[in-house]
């Protein structure tokens, strides 16, 4: 693996700082002391500005190179948050904050690209300048959007952008990447029925919401198996189904329902927002219950751009000797979908290991992918603003 060799050497310190991380973890935009930590960093590695507050407690750090013919401001982006999930992996730097844990790796993606900030500032063997994106709220905030409808893109003139994500079963220090659709748009419903209760025994003097509930979940799989080309990839799930009853003899007056739709592109996004709005209210005026539907859009597909995503595959090439180039796509979402559709750029896979999946309990970011991504960012800010000192 052709790492640089001064990530070897940054490694116990680098670490140091996901280890810090790790035992303070804070959720969506209430990331106030690792923010306030990153800032401190970046300002003692020698970066031209560190911007606090970009997106409520977003952080953006800018380094210029040797040299600045070019114009040009590429960004690399690191998520801050954590999870609200009880921590079980035993470590000795485990969450000290109960219910709170970083689960999803974020923890490592932040001391990685701090890693790649020390080394930039110190070497600037690029023309342009590097916009580090320090972001909040992605695990469901949205954190990217707020930064972004701050004005993060033409704030810093950003004119590509590039992240990464741990990825649990890869090798570590391995890469993997797709052009075009690489994780899924997320959506999320919330059906609620109002029927009539009544006593268990005489249904016919009732509507029984709990057998509408029913009828709308079998029906709603539908959409997937009877909507959809089977060549694309979508998801319908209800996740939920709560009545008001608590006794089994016990018809329920009302029952609520939650649901996410996972898609891979626009039309099939629509498709599935049309037919399950369709479902749930033809469903309920059959049986006569009165139904509210909320359906909400959420994050949108995360799309790399093909020219972008030969540059990361290039970078990553060289760090690892090799990358998966044409991985399937996966249906959890991701926030950085947003700068993708602000900048042309790319997102990209780093080995983690045989780890426990993101969002388990027993996750644990693995920190000898570290020299890895840091190599990664760094190699891919010097293939794209290559130092012209002739």
């Amino acid at each position: 693996m052709a790492v640089r060799n001064r990530f070897a050497e940054l490694l116990p310190e680098i670490t140091g700082w996901r280890h810090d991380f790790h035992e303070n973890p804070e959720i969506l935009y209430e990331v106030h002391r690792t923010a306030a930590r990153v800032a401190e960093l970046c300002e003692s590695f020698g970066c031209d500005a560190v911007v606090s507050g970009i997106g409520r407690t977003g952080v953006v750090a800018l380094i210029h190179g040797k040299t600045n013919t070019s114009g040009r401001v590429i960004g690399l982006r690191a998520d801050m948050d954590a999870l609200p999930i009880h921590e079980i992996t035993g470590a000795a730097y485990a969450s000290k904050v109960a219910g709170k844990m970083h689960a999803c790796g974020h923890d490592g993606h932040t001391s990685i690209l701090l890693g790649a900030a020390k080394y930039l500032a110190e070497t600037r063997n690029f023309d342009g300048s590097v916009a580090l994106i320090f972001q909040p709220a992605e695990e469901g905030g949205a954190g990217a959007k707020a930064m972004i409808d701050d004005g993060l893109m033409e704030r810093f003139g950003i004119s590509e952008v590039y992240g990464l994500h741990n990825a649990p079963g890869l090798p570590v220090g391995q890469f993997a990447i797709r052009s075009g659709p690489l994780m899924a748009s997320a959506d999320e419903f919330t059906i609620r029925l109002t029927g009539k209760g009544g006593h268990a025994a005489e249904p016919h003097r009732s509507i029984d919401t709990t057998l509408v509930g029913c009828h709308i979940v079998v029906a709603l799989q539908s959409v997937v198996s009877r909507n959809i080309d089977p060549l694309d990839a979508v998801v319908v799930t209800v996740g939920t189904f709560q009545t008001d009853s608590s006794a089994s003899n016990v018809i329920a007056n009302t029952v609520v329902m939650e649901g996410t739709v996972r898609t891979l592109d626009n039309a099939a996004r629509d498709t599935a927002e049309e037919r399950v709005r369709a479902i749930v209210t033809s469903t309920a005026a059959a049986f006569g219950a009165q139904v509210q539907i909320d359906y909400q859009r959420g994050y949108p597909v995360t799309v790399n751009a093909a020219q972008n995503t030969e540059y990361a595959a290039q970078a990553a090439a060289e760090v690892a000797g090799g990358v998966q180039r044409d991985i399937k796509p996966i249906m959890p979402a991701e926030d950085f979908s947003y700068m993708l559709e602000a900048r042309p750029g790319a997102y990209i896979f780093l080995g983690n290991g045989d780890s426990a999946m993101c969002h388990h309990p027993a996750y644990d970011f693995n920190d000898e992918a570290i020299p890895a991504g840091c190599s990664f960012f760094v190699t891919l800010v010097e293939q794209r603003l290559p130092l012209d000192l002739t």
